[in-house]
């Protein structure tokens, strides 16, 4: 598929698109379509909607390399013309996936509404991604929609995809977004734009729902051997491979939660539809990261009742989880008694595996080697002085250090309480039971807690800076900065203040 306007053969223009199109052939792409082997009710076959007058915001050039795709043709003349789906490489097939999911509890068929799979690019690794579209117009699952996204949210996704990554959580990421020159309707008239995204896939709980809520049981099989062999091959031939894909992707969720835990990440949208069987994060409309430590921190503006508050994740991610071992019953055994027990026992090892991995990180985050039977006392002894004295979640972890060598906090507020010298003692006295330098306590302690993280008011900053002044400079600092999160620098101290009142993001929106 080449270009979707109409030109005669001999205008400038046909000669301007023909010329794009050649160049375009050395982009690199490197498309297949094994999703589309699945029965057809998995996805329905569409193409972007033109834009006016796109124009390349941002391109993500050192993701375009790790992909083998040449950057210099992709953020070229011709890069506004195909990242806003203009002009579809000519070895894509664009389809719209179909999914279900439960929205807060609560069930609905859904599909990419706004979304395109381009198709799936092979790395000159052999490694396979997704590329899609996102706001590039209806689709047949569009509903009453109309396919498109604003500017704010596209940038919000590149940012907190791109800082998740650098951070080391597991997360689809963020290639370019172009600008449309056209407005969509909100609340107000917004500026529109298209996010280009890469996945390792975007097979979600969802998809499997939608399966089973259509009844058909070899669907639910075809799409299991599907996944097994797109994100966990070699997979045992003595057990059922719904158990195998079950069991795989509870401990990729238990493991993911508990990453986004230990940086205070708050998703924010934690439908079934938004948890990819890859273990990646995705979907980043209403997410935020938490500046005072609070459990019970929401941010989403549509999560009235704080059903995906920060401490209600791990619990959230069980929940849905469960509901992926339901769509699973009728292939995991001919025998309904032997189905449940066989999906009740994989989904009772949510619980040891997420709190191993939390325990894990936040040993990490307080420089403890090994285990002990104290350390998880110890950690959550410290959380709670957090929330008490209303600290800053990441600087407070930072600031640790400081503690191994002086008796000054790093904060005031937590030096106010009396609990917090017991507590200093009883830190002090189990890393001191470590054989590890000093030197070496604090890099450990450094490399598992982050200086800077995409604060809601920085982030804010950019997005405004870009819709109302058309002023990328703001973002592209501050993207340049999260890219190194572990490290200290004049930049990072600047980015690593906490908001102040006047600046505090209390809500965030999903941005549809």
């Amino acid at each position: 598929m080449g270009w979707i306007f109409k030109y005669s053969l001999t205008s400038p223009d046909f000669l301007m698109v023909t010329e794009g199109r050649a160049r375009m052939k050395n982009a690199g792409w490197n498309f297949e379509h094994s999703y589309t082997e699945l029965p057809d009710v998995f996805f329905q076959k569409a193409s972007p909607t033109a834009v006016a007058s796109p124009k390349l915001l941002v391109f993500n050039a050192s993701l375009a390399t790790q992909l083998g795709l040449n950057s210099l043709v992709l953020s070229g003349p011709d890069a506004a013309q195909v990242f806003s789906g203009n002009q579809v490489p000519e070895e894509a097939h664009p389809i719209a996936q179909a999914y279900a999911g439960h929205q807060f509890g609560n069930f609905t068929m859904l599909g990419d509404g706004r979304a395109l799979l381009l198709g799936e690019h092979i790395t000159p690794e052999g490694n396979r991604f997704d590329i899609q579209f996102k706001g590039s117009g209806r689709t047949p699952f569009s509903r009453r929609g109309d396919g498109r996204a604003a500017l704010g949210p596209m940038l919000r996704e590149y940012i907190i995809s791109e800082a998740m990554h650098a951070l080391g959580i597991p997360t689809t990421r963020s290639l370019a977004v172009v600008s449309t020159g056209e407005f969509v309707l909100r609340e107000r008239p917004l500026p529109g734009a298209v996010l280009t995204r890469v996945a390792a896939s975007h097979i979600r709980v969802g998809t499997f729902e939608y399966a089973a809520a259509r009844g058909d049981a070899a669907d639910i099989a075809a799409l299991t051997l599907y996944t097994l062999d797109r994100h966990f091959p070699n997979y045992p031939e003595d057990q059922p491979p719904a158990l195998t894909l079950l069991r795989n992707v509870i401990e990729k969720q238990a493991k993911l939660v508990a990453k986004w835990m230990q940086v205070g990440f708050i998703h924010g949208v934690m439908n079934t539809d938004n948890m990819a069987l890859s273990g990646e994060t995705i979907d980043y409309g209403p997410c935020a990261f938490m500046d005072t430590y609070n459990p019970n921190t929401v941010f989403s503006s549509i999560d009235e009742q704080g059903r995906y508050a920060y401490a209600n994740q791990a619990r959230i991610a069980l929940w849905n989880l469960e509901r992926f071992a339901e769509t699973l019953l009728p292939i995991l055994s001919d025998d309904e008694e032997t189905a449940v027990q066989l999906a009740q026992d994989a989904i009772d090892s949510f619980a040891e595996i997420f709190n191993s991995a939390w325990l894990s990180g936040m040993q990490g985050k307080l420089g403890l080697l090994g285990s002990e039977e104290g350390d998880q006392t110890l950690i959550t002894q410290l959380l709670g002085l957090m929330q008490k004295a209303e600290c800053d979640y990441t600087n407070t972890f930072r600031s640790l250090p400081l503690l191994l060598e002086s008796d000054a906090p790093p904060l005031a507020a937590l030096a106010s309480l009396t609990e917090f010298k017991e507590w200093k003692n009883s830190w002090h006295a189990r890393i001191n039971r470590q054989n590890i330098s000093r030197t070496e306590l604090v890099s450990l302690m450094n490399r598992n807690n982050p200086s800077v993280i995409p604060r809601n008011h920085r982030v804010e900053e950019a997005l405004k800076a870009a819709e109302l002044n058309d002023d990328l400079s703001v973002m592209e600092k501050l993207v340049k900065t999260l890219q190194s999160p572990f490290a200290d620098s004049a930049d990072h101290l600047e980015y690593s203040k906490p908001p102040e009142a006047h600046e505090r993001v209390v809500a965030t929106f999903c941005g549809t």
